[in-house]
């Protein structure tokens, strides 16, 4: 990859007008894959020998024309099934279905070579697919390998990674940001993110449970997960955009998830954001850190000291605000925390920075 050069994966919603279209290539990919399996299971079975993808792609070899489907997406259906039977160590994987309680979703994998992008649409496999507005010009970047994919509720997506020049933000700016529950993040300057999307809509998603209504439990569960991601993304730019240095607290969502805050905790998707924070912070040249929260709570962000007023422990919970006996400050406790953060996300630097001197002088 060329220097300078970034890399990300874009997903695009793609018309309903196409789904006919893209079940019909997504059944041949299954008859290809189902293909594989059964070929790949006999060679096992009868000549003690395991075919690679480059084996299996001889067996395919003519079929593009048969099956209307790019000879590129064939090879890449092979590659993938023998990775997959690998990583599985087995002789055989499950089929590929598209009815039935076990069915699998759509899937159409391609390569560079095979889509092109005119005027904002799509072409792959000699069809212009028209997307949803997304705010992305894909003019600005260059398509590479990817797929087409069906969610639980039958909407279809153009995924494709793309290569592009990040755009370089020059931001002194710092923040640190403390990983809550009823709050599900608090930075330094105040700014709360209220989640609990799936609080808000919990009692309609058990009456559809309980009624067995399938669609409308999907469609209710995709509702809460879009909203948590919509909050999550506009909140993790609004960082990048602002700030130069991103500190966040080391909290584990996988411990915590094995105690009563389970549901809390999940719904808050602590992981979805440092996972945004991330790779926008790393495209945006900006420094993201995650430090060690240990007392940030019941530590006094102005004086340091640990009070005996401060919260502790699960019980401490309760406690949302509170005063500094050795100082008289008086504190919001998840800003408190988040002061803390960014305070030691900075102590971090300067360590890193003291070792990487003390490297060059040795």
């Amino acid at each position: 990859m060329d220097k300078g050069y970034s890399v990300k994966t874009l997903k695009i919603r793609v018309k309903p007008k196409h789904n006919k279209k893209l079940l019909d290539m997504a059944w041949k990919v299954n008859q290809v894959w189902n293909y594989a399996n059964e070929i790949s299971y006999r060679s096992i079975r009868e000549k003690r020998k395991f075919l690679s993808g480059y084996d299996i792609q001889k067996y395919t070899a003519g079929s593009s024309k048969l099956l209307e489907l790019p000879s590129t997406t064939i090879d890449t259906i092979c590659s993938e099934f023998a990775t997959r039977r690998t990583k599985a160590k087995k002789a055989k994987l499950n089929w590929r279905t598209m009815k039935g309680s076990r069915k699998n979703l759509g899937w159409i994998p391609f390569k560079k070579v095979a889509i092109k992008n005119i005027d904002g649409k799509i072409r792959f496999n000699n069809i212009l697919f028209d997307m949803f507005d997304c705010g992305y010009d894909l003019d600005d970047y260059e398509l590479r390998a990817g797929s087409f994919n069906q969610d639980a509720q039958g909407k279809w997506y153009f995924n494709v990674v793309v290569r592009y020049q990040p755009k370089k933000l020059d931001n002194k700016k710092s923040v640190g940001i403390d990983l809550g529950c009823k709050e599900a993040a608090t930075d330094s300057n105040g700014f709360k993110v209220v989640g609990r999307e799936y609080r808000k809509l919990e009692e309609k998603l058990a009456i559809a449970q309980r009624s067995k209504n399938k669609v409308l439990s999907r469609a209710i569960h995709a509702k809460i997960r879009n909203k948590r991601k919509d909050t999550l993304h506009k909140y993790s730019r609004k960082l990048v955009n602002e700030n130069g240095f991103i500190f966040v607290g080391d909290v584990s969502s996988s411990k915590l998830v094995k105690t009563k805050m389970a549901k809390s905790v999940l719904d808050a998707g602590w992981y979805t954001l440092k996972t945004m924070l991330s790779y926008k912070c790393d495209h945006a040249g900006i420094v993201y850190k995650e430090v060690n929260e240990s007392y940030t709570t019941q530590a006094c962000s102005c004086c340091g000291s640990i009070s005996h007023g401060s919260p502790r422990g699960r019980a401490g919970l309760r406690i949302r605000e509170w005063t500094c006996s050795e100082c008289g400050a008086h504190h919001d406790r998840d800003i408190n925390a988040a002061k803390n953060i960014l305070a030691a996300g900075h102590s971090r630097l300067v360590e890193e920075k003291r070792k990487r001197l003390n490297a060059k002088l040795v």
